[in-house]
């Protein structure tokens, strides 16, 4: 077995749930979550990156799905006017007691556009920065914080305030940290 055959089988064996779900918090489809991250590993190894570590290849894997994700709007888009159209299994009422709240949190993350939807996911669930965010998106920050204001602005409309966002913080809490490089 080759490298780069060795380094795509450990990746997927050990990483591929992750990759998958991270895809899934994106477009919000099972199956075209599977779809992303294939795409992602054939354009990752594709280029000979086969020859990093697993925890390399899962950051370009994964930066390979959010460009996959932001650049491929127009074909979700025609094909989510058909979509109606291919028969679906019918799947039984779940024992989980959370599966009510991710169903909720998912028709949120439909509502918002594909920009603010990629915002909220590497905001909240890759736990990035704004600068960071706006490093990935290629979006000034500004722009970055606006579509995190609008879109949690939506989803809070969608499911109700955040627990807690209504307490004004502590003046103890408060720190200025100087933000001016001299340069």
């Amino acid at each position: 077995m080759a490298a780069w055959e060795h380094a795509l089988d450990d990746l997927v064996r050990t990483r591929g749930s992750a990759l998958v779900g991270y895809a899934y918090l994106l477009c919000g489809d099972r199956r075209e979550a599977e779809d992303l991250v294939q795409d992602a590993l054939v354009k990752t190894f594709s280029r000979g990156r086969g020859g990093l570590e697993t925890h390399s290849l899962e950051g370009y894997v994964r930066r390979a799905v959010l460009t996959t994700y932001v650049d491929g709007f127009r074909r979700r888009r025609r094909w989510a006017a058909v979509r109606h159209l291919l028969a679906t299994d019918d799947v039984g009422p779940a024992s989980d007691a959370g599966v009510a709240a991710r169903a909720d949190v998912a028709a949120a993350l439909e509502a918002l556009s594909p920009r603010e939807r990629a915002c909220v996911v590497l905001r909240f669930y890759e736990d990035l920065t704004v600068p960071a965010i706006a490093d990935a998106l290629a979006l000034s920050q500004g722009s970055v914080k606006r579509y995190l204001s609008d879109a949690v602005r939506r989803m809070e409309h969608l499911l109700g305030p955040l627990p807690g966002a209504d307490v004004a913080p502590d003046d103890d809490e408060i720190t200025l940290t100087p933000t001016r490089s001299d340069r």
